[in-house]
């Protein structure tokens, strides 16, 4: 290795141990030992665009283990990103343009959030697979539109996740023969030696799940990777694994410990580290020749766009009405509200589970969208999650637009997480609403990275019946509802269904779709109002209401059932099938709704009640469930748990008489309660 070359690569890891060290945090052991790793990609094998990080036909990386996010950085950096030198000296400090983990949206050439180990590997597998999809739905003989490969970064820890079996299992299956993953295996983690928790033979694993497995057995050698990468990228058929052996923390005087992996370097280690790999640029700066080669490299990298471009051009000029549909699909335009609201116009007045009309609307759907693609854990059936006439991906047909994951939930959305992240396509995954408890870490990243994601999850409550506890959802809509930026949809029948489609694929953030599996009645005076999250489905007499009954899902019918028993002209029926957007809407709109002035409600929902104490208040009342259920048909149960109009009725004229007490009072404790919440 010639001296430019190496300066260039002790570069990556000095200013990547000295961005740690100054923020006083971070994890400098990956970066000082994967440094060649970084190099070879980014400067020999990698097509991107420095000066463009969106190009479409750019390779895609992945640095799974994101906690060495100061190399991503410092690789910026040097190979002429928006990435400056006060960026890294402000590494891990508010505001700044290097957070702790790659952020997506956040820093230029992040191309998706990472840090929760594992999880990357699955979205290079999404990657891959639009790169797939895409390139068989448009890439001509003689003019390919998409043609680039996925790679990604991953460590020890990566591999020991659960994750990384399902999504490996689903590559190999698939047969994403761009998909090149490199290895970092340096046998430390945080609690020492790998091997007193981790003795896989991760080649043997990968190879009997259908990978190409190639090995560098010297870290340092960047001609060994470079060999290694091109011979990964000759077999097309078979997704490739290269386990390089490194050294953590190479050059420190920590290096080969767990002790370098999560603390920072001292000033005075720093030192010894420059010296030891014979750098001597002032901190935070690199030697005038390696700016010099990493900037004439960066000249070759950005001819890589215009180069595409020549490609663009021809295949316009050949096949116009092919360009004219790949440039919808990569704009990602959402459908217009003409197409739309033809959704509200499939449902009649015959109960469904809203499973089926879920399926029925998705269906409607992929021919309004062509760009969307999904499937689900091996549950489309009785998920109604299947796409009709749309053919099904292999490896053997690309062009179909059903996934079937088999039975992997947490792989799933995290490589439907990558599937939107590429580009060029929108997806849905589909699974039993109890098992998104499997996917939940994916979904958390959805929301984070602001996706529109779509989750589909039947069998929503213990109206599941005879299957029993372990497959009836009790506490999951509360779990779900508490992540930022999640809109947990629970309709009511096929229109408030359709309105929870058209708020997903036109809205921002992930939109996780609960449906019933019991049939259900269509609600009169549902639909289009469910865009704002809530809403009076059927009106009291006069202003204020004396009582409101809210409810979402299958338990809206209950309570305008429990509203007739009352019989009462003062009962307000409110349907709540989804809390995020109804939280979203104005004081105003959300006050004429829930009145503060009508303090006596009563939730009703075959769910845990703790989502529902910001809107029931103090004084009011619940019909939900804070216990598992049993095994029985779903009918009893509803009843065994007081999902009946008795209970409703019952529990609604205590808190009724309770607030008649209350004004009857000569010391009432409601004279002087006012709304003082603001607009």
């Amino acid at each position: 290795m010639d001296k430019v070359t190496q300066n260039a690569i002790n570069a990556l890891r000095v200013l990547s141990a000295e961005a740690v060290t100054q923020a006083n945090s971070g994890h400098p052991g990956l970066p000082l030992g994967a440094a060649p790793i970084a190099y070879t990609l980014f400067t020999r094998a990698l097509k991107h665009c420095p000066k463009n990080p969106s190009f479409v036909n750019r390779d895609r990386f992945v640095l799974s283990a994101g906690h060495g996010s100061a190399l991503l950085y410092s690789m910026l950096h040097l190979i002429g990103y928006d990435v400056v030198k006060e960026d890294l000296m402000h590494f891990r400090q508010l505001q700044s343009k290097t957070p702790g983990h790659p952020e997506y949206g956040h820093t230029p050439g992040v191309e998706v959030s990472t840090g929760p180990l594992g999880q990357g590997i699955a979205n290079a597998v999404g990657f891959a697979l639009a790169e797939s999809m895409l390139a068989a739905r448009f890439n001509k003989e003689d003019a390919k539109l998409v043609d680039h490969y996925t790679y990604a970064l991953c460590g020890d820890g990566c591999m020991e996740e659960g994750i990384e079996y399902e999504a490996a299992s689903l590559a190999g299956t698939w047969g994403l023969g761009k998909l090149i993953v490199l290895y970092d295996s340096n046998d430390i983690s945080i609690e020492g030696n790998i091997g007193i928790a981790f003795r896989d033979d991760v080649g043997k694993r990968h190879e009997a799940q259908g990978w190409q497995v190639l090995r560098v057995e010297n870290g340092e050698d960047v001609d060994a990777i470079e060999a290694a990468i091109k011979l990964a990228k000759s077999d097309t058929k078979h997704p490739s694994l290269i386990i390089v052996k490194t050294t953590i923390g190479f050059g420190s005087p920590k290096a080969g410990t767990a002790d370098v992996h999560g603390s920072p370097l001292s000033a005075e280690e720093i030192k010894q580290t420059k010296k030891a790999l014979g750098y001597t640029a002032k901190p935070f700066e690199a030697p005038a020749d390696v700016y010099a080669h990493y900037a004439a490299i960066t000249e070759e990298l950005n001819k890589n766009e215009a180069e595409w471009n020549r490609t663009v051009k021809a295949y316009k000029a050949a096949y116009p009405e092919e360009y004219e549909l790949f440039t919808q699909f990569i704009r990602d335009k959402d459908p217009s509200d003409e197409d739309l609201a033809v959704l509200y116009d499939l449902f009649g007045k015959k109960a469904e589970a809203t499973r089926n009309t879920s399926g029925t609307v998705l269906n409607k759907l992929s021919d309004i969208m062509p760009n969307l693609v999904g499937g689900s854990a091996d549950l489309a059936p009785s998920n109604k999650s299947y796409l009709k006439d749309k053919g099904d991906y292999s490896a053997e047909d690309r062009t179909g637009r059903n996934l079937h994951f088999g039975i992997r939930e947490h792989a799933m959305a995290a490589i439907c997480n990558g599937l939107i992240l590429h580009g060029g396509l929108r997806s849905f995954c589909a699974t039993f609403f109890v098992f998104s408890d499997y996917m939940k870490a994916a979904m958390r990243m959805s929301a984070l990275m602001n996706l529109n994601q779509i989750y589909v999850c039947t069998h929503d409550s213990i109206g599941v019946g005879e299957d029993g506890p372990t497959h009836q959802p009790v506490e999951q809509l509360v779990g779900l509802r508490a992540i930022p930026g999640l809109k947990v949809f629970r309709p009511c029948d096929g229109r408030e269904t359709a309105a929870a489609y058209i708020s997903a694929v036109t809205g921002k953030g992930p939109t996780c779709i609960v449906a019933s599996r019991q049939n259900l009645p269509p609600i009169k005076g549902s639909g289009e109002d469910a865009l704002y999250g809530g809403y009076i489905v059927s009106d009291c007499e006069g202003e204020t209401p004396e009582l409101i009954l809210m409810a979402s899902g299958s338990e809206v019918e209950l309570a305008l059932k429990a509203k007739e028993a009352l019989g009462k002209n003062t009962v307000r029926v409110v349907s709540m099938p989804c809390m995020e957007l109804f939280d979203r809407q104005t004081q105003k709109y959300r006050d004429s709704v829930l009145p503060a002035a009508c303090r006596a409600r009563v939730a009703i929902e075959a769910g845990s009640s703790y989502s529902w104490g910001k809107y029931v208040g103090l004084d009011g009342a619940y019909v939900c469930i804070d216990t598992f259920g049993s095994s029985a048909p779903a009918e009893q149960l509803f009843e065994i748990y007081g999902f009946n109009v008795e209970n409703v009725v019952n529990v609604s004229k205590k808190v009724l008489t309770r607030f008649a007490k209350l004004e009857a009072s000569k010391d009432n404790p409601l004279a002087n309660l006012t709304n003082s919440e603001e607009e």
